[in-house]
């Protein structure tokens, strides 16, 4: 049984606007695409012969100009035809590494980060994008306050998966946006925008082992207890946020027994 899983993380490539063309890293093991991936979901194409699984959760701009609830079986059944595996609100286990369960989902933002006394301004800040975005629910326009119930939705699907009894050794978490305030921007700390980048998930930390993401771009690689927290967004060419990309950043977890 394998003692390593090596996994490649890529996010926010926004292959929409960016000329990037991403390549397989020699000894991952797994590819993962926390979302921002392509608003247009043409650039998923690239992944197609991918030499390795890859695992996908969906970003805030693969709903652009798309309503959220057609949009998924239609992101679905894109994923399924170029061999990808989309996750929302799964978990999933694959036949190379029994040990490792995956949890996946977009984990949209509550704007909690701050405390419920900071909640509207983070939410007015927000709606500069949202509004940009022009993604809709049910046909209607999704504002801060749809954007915070899908949120509530995602948070109580992670929370109680991450907390069941399972047989697991390791668990990875995927999402897109970010688990906690130490992966938030260091061009902007913490402010009320900043609650809409980052979730107030710390308390779920224990739950895992790695948790992966983006949204941010920034890139981060940080511990809370035995939880590791990555990012590898790529950003904007234009904005200058490309220089923190790893393409040849390899996140290895140690799968042996605990205490060997």
């Amino acid at each position: 049984m394998a003692k390593t899983l090596a996994i490649q993380l890529m996010s926010d490539l926004h292959l929409e606007v960016e000329d990037f063309h991403p390549e397989p890293l020699p000894g991952a093991d797994l590819l993962v695409l926390a979302g921002d991936i392509d608003a247009r979901w043409a650039g998923f194409e690239y992944f197609r012969r991918w030499p390795v699984p890859v695992l996908v959760v969906a970003g805030n701009h693969e709903f652009d100009h798309r309503d959220h609830e057609l949009a998924w079986p239609m992101l679905r059944a894109r994923c399924d035809q170029l061999g990808l595996q989309l996750l929302d609100k799964q978990t999933l286990v694959l036949p190379a590494f029994p040990q490792v369960r995956f949890v996946g989902c977009t984990r949209w933002c509550d704007f909690d980060l701050l405390g419920e006394g900071l909640r509207d301004k983070a939410m007015r800040a927000a709606s500069f994008y949202i509004k940009a975005a022009r993604m809709t629910l049910g046909g209607a326009p999704v504002d801060a306050l749809m954007l915070r119930e899908l949120a509530r939705v995602d948070r109580a699907w992670l929370q109680a998966e991450l907390q069941r009894p399972h047989p697991y050794a390791r668990t990875v978490v995927i999402t897109h946006f970010a688990p906690s305030a130490g992966s938030a921007d260091p061009r902007y700390g913490l402010q009320p925008g900043t609650a809409g980048f980052c979730n107030r998930d710390d308390d779920l930390l224990p739950h895992a082992d790695l948790w992966l993401h983006g949204h941010l771009h920034c890139p981060s690689d940080y511990l809370r207890g035995h939880c590791r927290v990555v990012a590898n967004p790529r950003g904007y060419v234009h904005k200058q946020e490309t220089g923190g990309y790893a393409p040849d950043k390899l996140i290895r977890l140690d799968l042996s027994p605990r205490g060997a």
